[in-house]
């Protein structure tokens, strides 16, 4: 099978899967780069030697060869391009097509009833609801925002980010972490509003007025860092915070292994948070605002981590409080978390589910998995979402 995969750009959310791939279809699979990457996220240290992939080509290097491989594997799969025409030519031919999109609608799905909104999303999406095409949702929200605009009926399936993988012996990633009864926390992102860093600092200051034994690890920078910097100072909270600055996603990894918890705060406009795969991966107890679009996929409340509605911070504060608490009752869902991941949503599995999907769509045949990657994904409204979550109805 010819499987190719295109995209604005590669990066290194999206190298472990395209590795797997790779390892599995060798030159039958192909990654398409429609664009440079922006010198913005450059800076931010995604840039890549393209040269050292080889699986990857470059649409504004070689457009007429990249159009032919649009046009003649098995399977195409389509990220974000900004290049419709590209998606619109394959699905000229009818040939069996993927796509993965995060939500439509980050600031409210009350925006589908824009007319212009709707005649694009047509275009793009609604025209081909009786095609063989799949929708595969980067995140919990972006099933219920496809099926308001009804498309992809019966086609929509559980996909995301799929960060590298560290596996770890029996007891070998518990002993990476402070047994000395200091609770170390990590929080990893750009200091930015809809990221919500100062939550942190307001956390700080109740743990210390509980009298609890803790550092927090702040890893990123931003617009926010100088401000978060100097409250810290002010509130007298320096001995329990260390600030890293922009860190590479590898001494991220290196610092979330001896943490015992990892918040993320971000708020509904984050469409995946792949620092929770992350923060899973290295046996951290997750806490999470529901609506970041990993959280219904990754977490089990209460089994593999924890999560809270959007935008309440006491209700994160309060969970928080409860692992300190209680901290040997919970610690135990550092270890499912790591399991999670080892287990069902690592670049490994999606690439074998993927592929076995991808076999089965072009013999005319959508064959969901059981769970993880490529299972069914549900459709639940934003509003209902944490409910499910915190009654286990996913």
């Amino acid at each position: 099978m010819t499987f190719t995969f295109v995209s604005n750009y590669i990066n290194h959310h999206q190298i472990p899967l395209c590795d797997a791939l790779f390892r599995e279809l060798g030159d039958d699979f192909t990654f398409i780069q429609t664009m440079p990457m922006e010198q913005e996220r450059v800076d931010m240290g995604w840039g890549l030697d393209l040269h050292e992939l080889p699986y990857v080509k470059c649409l504004y290097e070689a457009e007429g060869e990249c159009r032919r491989k649009i046009g003649q594997s098995d399977v195409v799969l389509f990220g974000w391009t900004e290049r419709e025409d590209l998606a619109e030519a394959r699905l000229a031919t009818r040939k069996p097509t993927m796509r993965v999109s995060e939500r439509l609608y980050r600031e409210g799905q009350w925006r589908a009833i824009s007319p212009r909104g709707l005649r694009a999303k047509y275009r793009e999406h609604i025209r081909y609801r009786r095609q063989n095409v799949c929708m595969l949702c980067a995140g919990a929200y972006a099933a219920s925002d496809f099926h308001l605009i009804g498309a992809y009926p019966g086609k929509l399936f559980k996909w995301g980010y799929f960060t590298a993988l560290r596996t770890y012996g029996e007891g070998e990633l518990e002993a990476m972490k402070p047994q000395d009864g200091e609770l170390h926390i990590v929080w990893a992102g750009r200091f930015i509003p809809l990221k919500h860093p100062e939550y942190v600092v307001r956390l700080a200051k109740r743990l210390r007025s509980e009298g609890y034994s803790f550092r927090i690890h702040m890893l990123g920078d931003g617009e926010m860092e100088p401000t978060i910097r100097q409250e810290v100072d002010d509130l007298n909270l320096k001995e329990h915070f260390q600030f890293y600055g922009y860190t590479a996603p590898g001494r991220v990894r290196d610092v979330m292994e001896k943490c015992h918890i990892h918040l993320f705060t971000s708020n509904y406009l984050e469409g995946w948070g792949a620092v929770i795969n992350e923060g899973m991966n290295s046996g951290c107890v997750e806490v999470v605002n529901a609506q970041v679009g990993a959280a219904p996929y990754l977490i089990c409340h209460g089994r593999n981590g924890l999560v809270y509605p959007n935008g309440r911070y006491e209700k994160m504060e309060e969970l928080v409080l409860e692992l300190f608490a209680h901290w040997d009752s919970y610690r135990r869902m550092g270890r499912a978390a790591y399991e999670t991941i080892r287990l069902v949503w690592n670049a490994d599995r999606a690439a074998g589910e993927l592929l076995r999907f991808a076999g089965g769509l072009a013999d005319g045949e959508i064959q969901p998995a059981g769970e993880g990657p490529l299972s069914v994904a549900p459709v639940i409204s934003p509003r209902g979402m944490y409910r499910a979550m915190t009654e286990h109805k996913l």
